[in-house]
């Protein structure tokens, strides 16, 4: 296998814009952006940060869903050493504000749909000097377009420095404020190595990516940057719809993709018979676990090759990964997120750092060279979470005898009834099984007996009915009679964060009665 020739989007984009400028890099909303464009609208965009005199390793923020602009305010922050920190676009005002104030960005890109949430904070935002309206249209601020339209396209030029932030991308705040997670051109370009190695079909020419993954959360900032480190084209949605995600499969012969389990899901349960994706290589998941009756389900849809990774903000998303060739029945790891990536290592331990036999349930530490360089202004966040070099991760899981990490929850999310710890996950794909069932997420609520009970919250499919009394009978023989449900609740929809995951903290308070 050759060597990634550049394992900098930034580097790439500048080669590719000399060589073969017509070349697709972006299509959003209809609208096809050249690597000669892309190069172009990002030198504007760091010639208009550069004439606000601002310095460098000043964070510059990013409030929108997927704009067609992300990607060319991301290689222009960089060409003048500033990272973008883009923020969670479903936050609340206080939340925003928060950030704004954190990560005391200069400058700040928003979105039409926030144009109102900005205005109520906007005498709260001590270090924004400028608001730069994405959508044009505001009365105060400038339109993006005419901002940097006004400025010349000549290349700043300067060389990468390796130790520079080039992201911040914020935790997504489960409990507590979200953090700042600083990324370096180093650290990412480490990471790109990592994740080429595995699946060296992101970074070909020919590859055609669809993101609809926000571009504020990991999941759809890695895909973006590196396709465009190998010279590819991505395809760029606004937001994730099922409906719209599968016309996009289609018509822009998309060859991969990355989704979380919940979205495949509304697909496989979307499309009609007969509908078929021939150009689909490869299909990537993480984020949350996927049932093995899903992943049949999309097996049989997609007839593509499937990819389980594992990670989060503060390494990149890049932990683990179960190939391909593991997604059989036969080989027996299913249900594992696979091994560590070359570089990788990844050990499970007690509360006090021990290590763990195999097949014993503990935290999930890593280390390797692609983890952030810090929480930004957290230094002791920073201390308790990286200590000797690993990270320390905050999930539970175990390792089998061949090496292949399996995850259960958030070590938080564990459910300890009597002298019992209960993994949420298991329960999850044991109801998963029941053929009234769409989607659960199981919580420990209180329990004046046992401290905390299990509770299966459900969300049906159509037409369907539930009792909690038909659950447990199904669910007895499948798993340990202490891990059945004792209260059953039914709902709409489940409440997920950005990248898919379940929030169970909102679920907790939502059913905190006492269960006698």
């Amino acid at each position: 296998m050759a060597q990634l020739p550049y394992p900098s989007a930034l580097q790439n984009v500048r080669e590719v814009a000399r060589s073969d400028a017509a070349r697709i890099a972006q299509v959003c909303e209809d609208e096809q952006l050249t690597y000669g464009q892309l190069q172009q609208r990002s030198n504007a965009v760091a010639q208009a940060l550069a004439r606000l005199d601002i310095p460098a390793q000043t964070r510059l923020a990013y409030l929108d869903l997927n704009h067609p602009a992300f990607l060319e305010l991301f290689l222009g922050s960089l060409k003048v050493r500033c990272p973008l920190a883009p923020v969670n676009a479903r936050l609340a005002p206080p939340e925003v504000a928060w950030i704004l104030d954190d990560s005391a960005a200069a400058v700040l890109f928003v979105g039409r749909d926030h144009y109102g949430l900005v205005e109520s904070i906007e005498p709260q935002l001590r270090h924004v000097r400028l608001i730069v309206a994405l959508h044009g249209g505001h009365a105060r601020w400038p339109a993006y377009e005419q901002w940097r339209g006004a400025e010349s396209s000549v290349d700043p030029g300067g060389e990468i420095v390796e130790d520079d932030d080039i992201i911040q991308l914020y935790t997504s705040g489960t409990t507590g404020n979200p953090k700042g997670v600083c990324h370096t051109h180093r650290t990412w370009g480490n990471a790109a190595r990592a994740a080429w190695r595995f699946n060296e079909s992101l970074f070909r020419s020919d590859t055609v990516i669809l993101v609809s993954l926000p571009v504020f959360h990991v999941a759809g900032f890695n895909p973006c940057t590196f396709v465009l480190s190998g010279g590819g084209r991505i395809v760029l949605m606004r937001r994730p719809e099922p409906v719209q995600i599968v016309e996009h499969l289609q018509r822009h012969q998309v060859t991969n993709v990355m989704l979380v389990p919940s979205m495949i899901l509304a697909i496989v349960n979307l499309v009609s018979a007969g509908q078929r994706f021939p150009a689909l290589r490869q299909l990537g998941y993480g984020a949350a676990p996927m049932t093995q009756s899903l992943l049949a389900q999309a097996q049989a849809l997609f007839a593509c090759r499937f990819e389980h990774v594992y990670g989060m903000t503060e390494n990149l998303g890049c932990v683990t990964n179960l190939p391909p060739a593991m997604h059989t029945a036969e080989s027996g790891k299913l249900r594992s997120c696979g091994r560590p990536y070359e570089g990788c290592e990844v050990r499970i331990v007690d509360p006090d750092g021990r290590d763990v036999p195999a097949d014993t349930v503990g935290e999930i530490i890593m280390r390797s060279a692609w983890i952030m360089r810090c929480y930004w202004n957290q230094a002791e966040a920073t201390a308790a979470t990286i200590r000797d070099g690993w990270l320390w991760t905050g999930d539970a899981g175990y390792l089998d005898a061949d090496g292949f990490l399996y995850i259960h929850d958030r070590v938080k999310d564990m459910i300890k009834s009597g002298e019992e710890n209960i993994f949420p996950a298991e329960v999850e794909n044991a109801i998963y099984g029941h053929p009234a069932v769409a989607d659960v997420a199981v919580i420990g609520v209180p329990d004046v007996r046992w401290g905390e009970a299990v509770k299966a919250v459900v969300v049906l499919k159509p037409d369907a009915r539930l009792e909690l009394g038909e659950l447990q009978q199904y669910l007895r023989g499948r798993i340990g009679g202490f891990k059945i449900p004792r209260s059953l609740e039914i709902v709409p929809n489940l409440p997920r964060n950005a990248s898919g995951k379940v929030l169970r903290r909102l679920l907790r308070e939502q059913f905190k009665a006492v269960v006698s």
